[in-house]
């Protein structure tokens, strides 16, 4: 998510009665800025996060700030219409990631994510916050880019694993490209529920297959469209000795979504 802005000046001189058309040195090109910010602001047609619908069509603006190897931005999701029954919207995700460079094709990224609900429903089992340290290895052959990544919940008490891989196919002609995802994960946690004793255990697979084309407007803009398909399989809660029980919210479904971003 990062663009940049370059400015040249050329100037002349003139000495009293005589003109001199010499050009002065040239200026030093202008440093590159110590920080990028980009904003983004999304439409979807569903909000899915780790196979499970937690929302209908919403809106998605997010800010991000790099700075080196350092990056860190601010996510959210609100959304208007077919709002989840009980759910915790709206959600702000506050999120950072340093990049370390192995190699040109080998980069770890340690990160973490702090999720916050300012709304969630806390006596109906949800949390208000939640927060997770993360540890990513990109990995770069044949010009497909994939990713392992670990994820830690401290609150919800369990890991996420999960393998994303992405290829970007260029289409010369039409001055844009196809980027293909595809991802798998599970997940596993032993406080799922707030507030609840005993515990409520909750655990899930998931998978993801999408497409997106993005299209340069200006030097600092451009609008993305994709499409992606994403399913929940094998989700299970489970409280205390009780009998394991169905996620309702684990579904499968087509997601639409519309971005447009902005550099500064």
């Amino acid at each position: 998510m990062t663009k940049q802005l370059l400015l040249s000046l050329l100037s002349f001189a003139a000495v009293g009665t005589v003109t001199i058309r010499a050009q002065a040195p040239a200026a030093p090109a202008a440093a590159a800025p110590a920080y990028a910010v980009t904003s983004t602001f999304s439409a979807v047609s569903q909000y899915m996060f780790r196979g499970q619908r937690l929302g209908g069509p919403s809106w998605q603006p997010s800010v991000e700030v790099a700075t080196g190897d350092f990056t860190a931005g601010l996510w959210s999701n609100l959304p208007f219409k077919d709002k989840v029954k009980d759910s915790s919207a709206p959600e702000f995700d506050l999120y950072g990631s340093y990049t370390f460079s192995v190699s040109k094709d080998l980069t770890i990224v340690p990160g973490f994510t702090f999720y916050v609900y300012p709304k969630a429903p806390t006596n109906a089992g949800y949390y208000r916050s939640t927060s997770e340290p993360s540890l990513a290895v990109n990995y770069t052959v044949a010009g497909v880019k994939l990713t392992p990544k670990y994820y830690y919940d401290v609150v919800l008490s369990g890991p996420t694993y999960e393998l994303t891989a992405v290829y970007a196919l260029p289409l010369k002609d039409l001055g844009t490209e196809l980027d293909f995802t595809g991802q798998i994960g599970t997940y596993r946690v032993t406080e799922a529920a707030n507030n609840t004793t005993p515990g409520v255990k909750a655990w899930g697979d998931y998978w993801q297959l999408g497409v997106a084309a993005p299209f340069q407007l200006t030097k600092e803009s451009k609008l993305t469209v994709g499409f992606a398909y994403t399913e929940g399989r094998d989700a299970f809660i489970k409280q205390g000795s009780s009998p394991k029980g169905a996620n309702s919210l684990a579904v499968g479904r087509g997601v639409v979504t519309i971005s447009y971003s902005h550099a500064f």
